[in-house]
């Protein structure tokens, strides 16, 4: 098969994702197109993926349609892998490919970034937006068309600001108008939401799968079952994705999409960290375990978050394949590292609901509050991860004063000072076991 998908980054996500993907259309013969892998920095991971021809072992593993599902795929995506430090002339080289279509990068929430040091004749340039602009030159110069570009960096408007960085080396290095105006019109950066949990190499069972599998695999990986893949525009056409019976959504704007999932999958989070800890719970998935924690979960998710998201069929699927996620045996979440820079956790996951929520109904989301409550607890006595400024405040400061402090939460809370301070009077004179109870009923 010809190499049709250029992809930035060796690590264990997009191998867990895309390459799965693209592995999958092949199989079921609806593509016939390789990937070939660059790695954004200097990756001794190429080496590992040369040796064995991009070839490895992906496990699939948790709860699917209430069921516990262990599957294993050898996927066979990836022909090569290119290292632009050690071999600059192999990656420019690239360009020249007629058949090269689609581009896919997660080169890590810091990869797109502008860096005014970066020069065309640097080999390579060090940030990958850079790096992309001498491929893009080079097939340019080649007379050949542009590329599809997928980002998967977890920032906001991630191929957008990539084509930002883009346009600015452009200009930055003095390149033709008519190269410019290349990639504007030749060109499509198609902002996109990745939404799999990648658990990748599996140090401590590593021996016994390699038995299964009949050979020793560096490469090998493992993920959740659970995927969605969320890509402004529309290339079914030529990627069939979603024939393939894979959660690929093409949309217009991968902003509803967004806004889904911080609200339910990162909302439930933060929702249920600190009452989980009070409770002496170290994992997620201890939490859904305890029957008092998981109705906790429960009702926040379904008397709450969705009545103020909005219940549509999309939502409710979503959320319930949140809760599977949860309870993922082959996870071990920590609520430690969840809890790590709550304060600003909580602004943007959790307040817009209880916002959303007071103005649907009049009156404030009470378990929320009290996850509130939990937090502000958990600051007052235990040591946090954050913003050393907010624990301080937090830490020497009455519940009024907290709620009302518009530089932490941006916005005045003290509306929901009173009830915050019966739910902490409940948590110190009856244990947060019995305000759990209280608060449920």
């Amino acid at each position: 098969m010809k190499e049709k998908i250029l992809q930035f980054g060796t690590g264990n996500f997009l191998r867990g994702f895309a390459d799965y993907f693209i592995d999958k259309l092949n199989k079921d013969n609806l593509y016939g197109g390789k990937i070939v892998i660059v790695s954004p920095t200097d990756s001794k991971q190429v080496d590992v993926i040369q040796a064995q021809q991009g070839k490895y072992n992906l496990y699939l593993r948790g709860i699917k349609n209430g069921r516990e599902v262990c599957r294993r795929t050898e996927i066979h995506s990836v022909t090569r892998a290119i290292n632009p430090y050690r071999d600059f002339n192999a990656y420019l080289e690239l360009a020249q490919n007629p058949d090269l279509r689609f581009i896919i990068s997660n080169t890590t929430e810091a990869g797109i970034a502008f860096s005014p040091d970066d020069k065309l004749t640097d080999s390579p340039a060090k940030s990958f937006p850079a790096k992309l602009t001498q491929l893009l030159y080079e097939r340019y110069k080649a007379k050949l068309g542009g590329f599809v570009i997928f980002a998967c960096e977890l920032i906001d408007n991630n191929a957008k600001e990539l084509e930002k960085c883009v346009l600015k080396y452009a200009r930055l290095w003095n390149l033709e108008e008519d190269f410019i105006d290349w990639i504007g019109n030749e060109n499509k950066f198609c902002n996109s939401l990745v939404d799999r949990i990648v658990t990748g190499y599996p140090n401590n069972e590593a021996q016994t799968l390699f038995s299964e599998i009949g050979y020793e695999d560096k490469l090998l990986n493992t993920a959740e079952p659970y995927h969605l893949w969320v890509i402004e525009g529309d290339y079914e056409n030529e990627l069939p994705l979603s024939t393939a019976g894979l959660n690929v959504i093409w949309a217009d704007n991968v902003t509803p999409y967004k806004k889904m999932k911080v609200r339910i999958l990162n909302g439930s989070h933060t929702s249920l960290v600190f009452p989980s800890l009070l409770c002496g719970v170290e994992t997620v998935g201890e939490s859904l375990k305890d029957d008092e924690l998981n109705a906790f979960l429960n009702t926040c998710l379904f008397n709450y978050i969705l009545p103020a998201l909005g219940e549509s069929d999309e939502n409710r699927d979503f959320a319930s394949a949140v809760l599977e996620r949860f309870a993922n045996p082959y996870i071990k979440h920590m609520w430690k590292s969840i809890s790590l820079n709550s304060v600003s956790k909580f602004t943007a996951r959790v307040l817009p609901t209880i916002a959303d929520y007071m103005k649907k109904n009049g009156e404030i989301p009470k378990p929320l509050v009290f996850s509130l409550a939990c937090l502000i607890e958990y600051y007052k006595t235990n040591d946090v991860s954050d913003d050393q400024s907010a624990v301080d405040y937090i830490k020497n400061h009455s519940v009024n004063d907290i709620l009302s402090n518009t530089e932490l939460w941006n916005c005045d809370l003290s509306s929901m000072s009173a009830f915050a301070n019966e739910c902490l009077e409940r948590i110190h004179n009856n244990g947060i076991r019995e305000a759990v109870r209280w608060i449920l009923s």
